[in-house]
């Protein structure tokens, strides 16, 4: 027996009030999952009767914030990822240095870059302001240049720059601490055609890997956001997920988020993940050129894990099946209800998202005879 609580780091209060409702009910369904009971959010001061702790944290963690907390079980701590250095759970792992010798944070590895390279889309990493210049100025002979904050998610703290004049006053308003501890991404601009899903989780003995779908859907404002993620869900790791038959496109980006997820692996001593998500967008250049790549990583609960965790709950229930389909929807409307066998994460008004409904459905006509 443990306890599953929900733990939010120093941030936790910038978390919108959906989601941190949405991590509370993923924890409370993944107590159910593992026969622990529930403890709600995170007390240090609290003596909890069933340990150890399970965590279900709103970030990667550290390792030295994973150690400071003495009642969680190292050798299964937590839903979600371990790193050896902050800097390894952001954007900013993905790329290289712009030159050798530029600015780096301890821990930084050059092998890294090599080993993703050619899986991820044309860009740099920074952590100051000169290697940022010399960065873009090399993207900008390609096109336009995204540039990232490495800290933001969701697609937010994103500009696009396609001249020299413009990128100088995006970098210019980047504060100068944010940039040597966190770093910038520079990357070259892409149409976004298709973005794609590919993870692997697992709970206590139960592994899942999968790839989706994601979908965007009009908020409030008008505006496109995530509105959720079709999942195709099987038995075990990204192994068993590579033997299935895929379509050409989704064996490829499975097969690029592969290699990121294993390069990580062996470059960063420490990096451990009981849920891995990577981010694989399929775009288009300046020029209309394709081309696939590992967007980002996530190693945390995310917006597809309502249906991970419904797959999960399928496994445990059908020992004979192997393959399933859940998804997760989010709708931006007042009047809207969910269908009577959805599992609800968040039903009312959100002060900065306004009514909002997110839901989880478990799709039976795909699975495997029991």
């Amino acid at each position: 027996m443990g306890t599953v609580v929900t733990f939010a780091q120093c941030n936790g209060s910038l978390d919108a009030v959906h989601e941190h409702c949405t991590r509370t009910e993923v924890a409370r369904r993944l107590a159910l999952l593992k026969g622990f009971d529930f403890g709600d959010e995170y007390d240090a001061s609290h003596q909890y009767a069933s340990q150890p702790l399970y965590l279900v944290p709103n970030d990667t963690l550290s390792r030295a914030q994973l150690a400071a907390l003495p009642q969680v079980d190292p050798s299964d701590p937590l839903f979600g990822g371990v790193v050896p250095y902050a800097f390894v759970a952001t954007k900013a792992i993905t790329h290289p240095l712009p030159y050798p010798g530029a600015s780096a944070p301890k821990g930084w590895s050059t092998d890294f870059g090599k080993r993703v390279g050619g899986v991820v889309f044309r860009g740099f990493s920074a952590f100051d302001l000169e290697a940022a210049r010399a960065a873009g100025r090399t993207l900008l002979a390609h096109g336009a240049v995204r540039v990232k904050r490495v800290q933001a998610t969701g697609g937010r703290g994103q500009t696009v720059a396609a001249s020299l004049h413009a990128l100088s006053a995006v970098l210019d308003t980047l504060p100068s601490q944010e940039l040597s501890t966190h770093g910038v991404v520079l990357e070259e601009n892409l149409n976004a055609l298709r973005t794609w899903g590919i993870g692997q989780t697992r709970v206590g003995a139960s592994i899942i890997s999968y790839y989706g779908i994601q979908r965007l859907v009009r908020n409030h404002q008008g505006e496109l956001v995530y509105g959720g993620t079709d999942l195709n869900v099987v038995r075990g790791g990204f192994d068993v997920l590579l033997t299935q038959p895929l379509p050409r496109n989704v064996r490829l980006a499975a097969r690029f988020a592969v290699c990121y997820h294993t390069a990580v692996q062996d470059c960063f001593e420490g990096f451990f993940a009981s849920r891995a998500n990577y981010d694989v967008l399929l775009g288009a250049r300046t020029n209309g050129e394709l081309c696939l790549g590992v967007l980002e990583q996530s190693w945390r609960a995310g917006g597809a894990t309502g249906a991970e965790v419904a797959a999960l709950g399928h496994f445990a229930a059908q020992p004979r099946s192997q393959r399933g389909r859940a998804c997760t929807l989010g709708v931006y409307a007042s009047a809207a209800e969910p269908p009577p066998e959805a599992a609800v994460y968040f039903h009312g008004v959100d002060p900065q998202a306004g009514p909002l409904l997110k839901y989880t459905l478990l799709h039976h006509d795909g699975d495997d005879p029991a």
